[in-house]
């Protein structure tokens, strides 16, 4: 298991009073973006980090000691002091509530239900979508090729068609919602899934990567 500490520096960054005593250890492997959803995140906020690199391919996820951190034997797995949370989407819904502004998790209940709604879709047809497209391609998934990015493709209409209203997922302003959703859409085309199709998925995907503190995940050599 290999680590290594970074401090990320934003605009968002979280205030003095909010910041964590000691580095967030986020246990990842270096190509899941169920993984880089929350190392962007955390980058945003501009909170430390230490990045624990988990052997996906060597089986370490199914190690007692992992297990200990993730019932499911999954990764990503995040440890705030004495605090671990290993579901992708509650670690966003923790930072954001502790530690972010109020934009990334409105607290009035139609922008919560708002961004709960792609919250949702992040692991529905997201998931079973682009996600599930590119298990196959890089990791010989056992999933239908076909099914999979159809499904990816029908997603991604309907993104573009919400897309057309806002500048975000949920609103005017970055959400949890669109990092939720970010990762696995921007690599999309390593599942054989085009995004040209779709402008305004591809704007979104810019608007994201020009937030300060942004941080890309890894391209697959494959």
């Amino acid at each position: 298991m290999n680590e290594r500490t970074t401090t990320a520096t934003a605009a968002t960054a979280a205030s003095a009073t909010s910041r964590p005593t000691e580095p967030i250890r986020l246990h990842r492997f270096v190509l899941s973006g169920h993984s880089h959803r929350v190392e962007l995140f955390l980058s945003l906020l501009g909170l430390p980090m230490a990045l624990v690199d988990v052997d996906l391919p060597g089986g370490e996820q199914k190690s007692a000691a992992h297990q200990a951190l993730h019932p499911f034997c999954q990764v990503p797995v995040m440890q705030d002091g004495d605090v671990t949370i290993w579901d992708s989407n509650a670690i966003l819904v923790y930072l954001a509530t502790r530690y972010g502004s109020e934009h990334w998790l409105p607290r009035d209940p139609a922008g919560a239900a708002a961004v709960q709604a792609w919250l949702s879709i992040a692991a529905g047809q997201l998931a079973f979508g682009p996600a599930a497209a590119r298990l196959v391609s890089l990791f010989n998934a056992p999933h239908d090729p076909a099914q999979v990015r159809l499904r990816a493709a029908n997603l991604l209409a309907v993104m573009d068609r919400e897309l057309a209203g806002r500048a975000f997922l949920a609103g005017e302003r970055p959400t949890i919602a669109d990092i939720a959703n970010y990762t696995y859409v921007a690599h999309a085309p390593e599942g054989e899934v085009s995004l040209a199709p779709y402008p305004r998925v591809r704007e979104w995907l810019a608007r994201i990567e020009a937030l300060p503190g942004f941080v890309a995940m890894q391209r697959s050599p494959a």
